[in-house]
């Protein structure tokens, strides 16, 4: 009797080191259903945006290309999940279904509910770990409860092996005529006016874009990062996390590929920079960790005094930051490159951050949903991480003192301004000393710019030291209740 089995893809969009084809392989099945059901009203709040919509449309496309070199195809369905998994159980005959383990809310609720119906149907239910070096409940503390503090969860965990990736199969057999499929394009993920060009232009999604970027990384960039990570205007980082969103790459196949390199051309300058950038896979798994045992906190701050903090409201300074219209130079390159590629340098993202909820004093919960919906990485649990961090009211926080002034960043990490001009061209002709305060610049220095503020480019629209004030005096209000 022929065994047959169901590969649910979610964001494991790879063939290689993928633990459930790896395990569907290695259990003999005859038959093996590829499958990606689009169901987003199953995630709740936090279906993917629009830039992930796209790159996902993109990601999607590439696994099938890659299916199809291999003589399989991906089988595409809508949900609601558990219907669409109980069709394709009756028109394959399909006796278990394999899928990676995710580690979102809802997503875990999801989860338990489908693998209770496949086993009331005694069909095969499997999971696996696909996405992180080591699963949230699997580290704790000396007292066994969860970190919060970034250093010790990391101390706890770095030094452990890592296993080696498993390979991408050779051949897959043929999925029948019979099963059918939807188009991707039925699904809906691009958008009706295309304002995805430059995302496009951009990146390459896919599994073969993600190893052509870790390549390009580890060949060109690695041997500097430790400096080069800090500058926006050069390509100093690994541009990997959408890929590790989607799954296109592991973060076993990244530390494997270091450890490589190391092997290869290892000194202790190469191995410091390699330290370094391990401690941002590092960050990504301790996200996933306070995610998985704070599960509130997309929504409500980890610290319980922030429920108390006065913020503002104020939709016309929330949009000026949106669009990147805010007259502070740093802040509005930032926020432009954000919407022209889906990504933004992670100086940036900890600028605009702290401009948002310390100067314009405008609750973390807004720039959170917009980075949602604007970032193609947008994660949740790096992204609440990242913005409770910012706002000084989660796991590990930057005390709410440390309010970034982001003239100063500017002048520090883009001294030359290469980066304002770049993003924010109307400022391109002044000159490196003032392209970070134009409202301090020189009325010659502003004329013989061609800049004329509160015109051609906005006036500051709050003003950065009495903001900051203000600021540390609303959380005086709160820090000891």
């Amino acid at each position: 009797m022929k065994k047959r089995v169901i590969i649910w893809f979610r964001r494991d969009l790879r063939l290689a080191d993928n633990p459930a084809l790896h395990a569907a392989i290695d259990a003999g099945f005859d038959s093996i259903v590829p499958v990606f059901i689009h169901a987003p009203d199953e995630l709740g709040d936090w279906a993917p945006g629009g830039a992930q919509r796209v790159w996902q449309h993109l990601s999607l496309a590439a696994l099938d290309t890659d299916l199809q070199a291999l003589g399989s195809r991906l089988v595409i369905r809508q949900g609601p999940t558990i219907a669409a998994l109980d069709a394709l159980i009756e028109e394959s005959g399909a006796c278990a279904v394999y899928w990676n383990r995710l580690y979102d809310p809802s997503t875990i609720a999801r989860d338990k509910q489908v693998k209770r119906h496949l086993e009331e149907a005694n069909i095969q239910a499997a999971s696996f770990n696909a996405a992180l070096l080591h699963e949230p409940w699997t580290v704790s503390t000396r007292q066994n409860t969860p970190y919060k503090v970034f250093t010790p969860f990391w101390k706890a965990i770095r030094d452990d092996p890592v296993r080696n990736p498993l390979p991408a199969p050779e051949a897959l057999p043929a999925v029948w005529s019979r099963i059918g499929s939807e188009a991707l394009s039925d699904l809906g993920l691009l958008p009706d006016i295309r304002w995805d060009t430059g995302i496009r232009q951009a990146w390459r999604p896919g599994e073969n874009g993600a190893h052509a970027r870790l390549e390009t990384f580890v060949n060109d960039t690695l041997g500097g990062y430790g400096e080069s990570r800090e500058r926006p205007a050069q390509p100093g980082t690994s541009y990997l996390s959408p890929h590790l969103h989607f799954g296109e790459i592991a973060p076993r196949q990244i530390v494997h590929r270091l450890e490589e390199w190391l092997h290869d051309h290892g000194n202790e300058s190469h191995r410091k920079h390699a330290n370094i950038f391990l401690s941002e896979i590092g960050w990504r798994e301790f996200a996933h960790h306070v995610l998985f045992h704070f599960p509130n906190t997309p929504d409500e701050p980890l610290d319980p005094r922030f429920k108390h903090f006065p913020w503002t409201h104020d939709d016309e300074a929330l949009q000026a930051w949106q669009a990147g219209r805010t007259g502070v130079p740093m802040v509005d390159a930032g926020m432009r490159e954000l919407w022209a590629t889906g990504i933004m340098h992670n100086r940036l993202r900890m600028t605009v951050a702290s401009f948002l909820t310390k100067n314009l004093r405008i609750g973390w919960q807004h720039g959170e949903r917009w980075f949602w919906d604007t970032l193609v990485d947008a994660d949740l649990a790096n992204n609440t991480l990242g913005w409770q961090w910012a706002a000084g009211c989660g796991a590990d926080a930057a005390p709410f003192f440390r309010i970034f002034n982001p003239a100063r960043q500017g002048e520090r990490f883009d001294a030359d301004g290469a980066y304002v001009r770049r993003w924010v061209p109307e400022l391109s002709g002044l000159p490196d000393k003032h392209i970070h305060r134009p409202w301090a610049a020189p009325q010659k220095v502003l004329d013989d710019a061609g800049v004329t503020l509160g015109q051609t480019y906005p006036n500051p629209i709050v003003d950065l030291k009495a903001s900051r004030q203000a600021a540390l005096d609303a959380f005086d209000r709160i820090k000891n209740t």
